[in-house]
């Protein structure tokens, strides 16, 4: 069994938890369940963005610890505050020491949120609304090409957007009229390696009219520039600016270089 594997099937059990746990009516009461949600794609469409979805991500399991004491008010606070398009934010616990009061910390910025988890059921969408998410994640590798159409149109439903996160060829199957953010992770989700070139021909079997954008492994600004002459409008950014001690000076310093070229 990869990690994948074994992150689903730890968050079936999880999810159930939850449901018994919370009610979805418990959910749709909470404060920020009608807020007015900000829409990821018209924030990296503006040409005067960034275009860098900055994540704030205490672990990974391939990685371990990451940075076990960065606080995620004043990270992704410095995030928005230097230029970021978006911003990711973990909320799986286990795997990733994530937290649903992360996100909710983090909602202090206005800048649109992705809830970054591995959802596979309708009451993680309902959750991610309730925590004051903008965006949802949804992962091929772990659902079928039906599964993401009925996940991201109840997202839908609930004014959300949905970035579909593919790595494999086969996974391209799984774009639907619903899923207008598509995103390639260089990094394999089963074996944790990066290939950024494999990413980039991949990304031209996308269908026109999608918002493309890049995940994993981008480490410099040289990174960037490749990814936009491949028309990528989006690039989301984690553990490069999470492995410094400060990651929100760590990010000001990048989006320098960027802007300087």
């Amino acid at each position: 069994m990869n990690i994948l594997d074994k992150i689903i099937e730890h968050k079936r059990t999880e999810v159930a938890e939850r449901k018994e746990q919370i009610p979805v009516k418990e959910l749709e009461k909470q404060a920020f369940y009608t807020r007015p949600v900000l829409s990821l794609s018209q924030f990296l469409l503006d040409g005067s963005k960034t275009g860098i979805i900055a994540e704030f991500k205490r672990k990974s399991p391939s990685k371990g610890i990451i940075n076990g004491a960065a606080d995620v008010v004043e990270v992704t606070s410095a995030y928005a505050r230097f230029g970021a398009s978006g911003l990711s934010v973990l909320t799986d616990e286990t795997f990733f020491g994530g937290s649903t009061a992360d996100l909710m910390n983090a909602r202090v910025n206005q800048v649109p949120i992705l809830r970054k988890d591995f959802m596979i059921d309708e009451y993680q969408i309902v959750e991610a609304r309730a925590m004051g998410a903008d965006v949802i994640l949804l992962i091929a590798a772990c659902l079928t090409p039906a599964e993401v159409k009925r996940l991201a149109s109840f997202a839908a439903s609930l004014q959300l957007e949905v970035l579909l996160e593919l790595h494999a060829e086969e996974e391209l199957e799984h774009i639907c009229d619903e899923t207008k953010l598509v995103g390639i992770n260089n990094r394999n989700l089963k074996t944790f390696t990066v290939d950024i070139e494999r990413s980039l021909r991949m990304a031209e079997r996308i269908p026109a009219g999608k918002i493309k954008i890049a995940e994993s492994g981008i480490s410099s600004v040289d990174n960037i520039r490749l990814f936009r002459q491949h028309d990528f409008r989006g690039f989301l950014i984690g553990e490069n600016f999470m492995k410094e001690a400060h990651p929100g000076e760590a990010f000001h310093k990048f989006i320098a270089q960027l802007e300087s070229k």
